[in-house]
């Protein structure tokens, strides 16, 4: 079996050593070829050679980030998708960042060496699992989009790791909150459509899911839509209020793992489509990554697009 091996040496939690012992466990039972990111973008350039050159599969060594772009890199653009998914690398994952929401997501585990060890056993079995994932912009996302507030706060995460500030579960929660309380901050409002209900105007900030739980407050997982699975449609839940008492009640609720409900908020599963139009540039992120600011975004998925190495879902 031939496998890659992209390792981040800048995410979060990966060291030289883990790095080594990754390389030397896999090398000792499969060919394998180790790269080294150094640049933004390059997993994603990996990952389409691991595809042209036909690899087995793809293990990646890092943050969420990073997986995103070997993911967008394995299938190329949405757009172009030609090859099904049982032709390229089976994408797996040895958490590496602060999040790592996509491993969770797929049941592994967030210890690297415990990772590995689940890896590799799913890798003797000649295991995949299919799984959907979600598009804009022409690009793949693996778990979560949004525009608005969340957005405002993975903006403001960069900036202070820019500053050399690492990207802590404590870190975020401050910054979500000082967001929301900043008179500084006002996200634009847009409007949100999705298939057979009226237009939702007047929101302030709106997550589209692949999957949940699609973030976390420590090891506490956050599910914004209880129903949303890799195996269906999109999530939507789209708040028409930054107001902070409202949202310490919605986040109570979500915090406690009861269904969210709140009167400023829509929600839903499984749908085909999900539309944001925004009368001024509002920012955006995809998978915990900022994108800048759009007026337009429209939000699609395809069913049984990428192979991972996961056990398949009970049930």
């Amino acid at each position: 079996m031939r496998v890659m091996l992209i390792t981040n040496p800048f995410a979060t939690f990966t060291t030289a050593e883990g790095r080594d012992a990754l390389a030397n466990t896999l090398d000792s039972r499969y060919h394998v070829d180790v790269e080294h990111t150094t640049h933004r973008g390059h997993a994603g350039e990996l990952g389409a050679r691991a595809a042209a050159e036909g690899y087995d599969a793809v293990v990646v060594h890092g943050g969420d980030g990073s997986v995103n772009e070997a993911a967008n890199g394995i299938l190329g653009s949405p757009d172009s998708l030609s090859r099904p998914p049982s032709s390229l690398p089976a994408l797996g994952v040895v958490p590496g960042g602060s999040a790592n929401v996509f491993a969770r997501a797929l049941g592994i585990d967030r210890d690297p060496l415990t990772a590995t060890a689940q890896l590799m056993a799913i890798l003797d079995r000649g295991e995949r699992r299919s799984i959907s994932l979600g598009h804009t912009l022409n690009r793949w996302f693996l778990f979560n989009a949004g525009m608005g507030m969340d957005a405002i706060v993975v903006r403001r995460m960069e900036e202070l790791r820019h500053k050399g500030k690492k990207a802590t579960a404590g870190r975020y929660f401050r910054t979500t909150v000082s967001s929301f309380v900043k008179p500084s901050i006002t996200p634009p409002t847009f409007t949100v459509e999705v298939p057979g209900r009226p237009a939702i105007d007047g929101v302030r900030f709106g997550f589209v899911s692949n999957t949940g739980p699609w973030t976390y407050f420590g090891t506490r997982e956050i599910r914004t839509n209880p129903h949303t699975d890799f195996d269906h449609g999109l999530g939507i839940f789209a708040a028409t209020s930054v107001s902070v008492a409202r949202n310490v009640v919605l986040g109570a609720r979500l915090l406690a793992g009861t269904e969210p409900r709140a009167h400023h908020l829509y929600r839903d599963d499984d749908v085909e489509w999900v539309r944001f139009t925004s009368p001024e540039p509002a920012d955006v992120q995809m998978d915990g990554d900022y994108l800048g600011v759009y007026d337009k975004m429209e939000f699609g998925y395809r069913r049984a697009v990428l192979d991972v190495v996961a056990a398949q879902k009970a049930g």
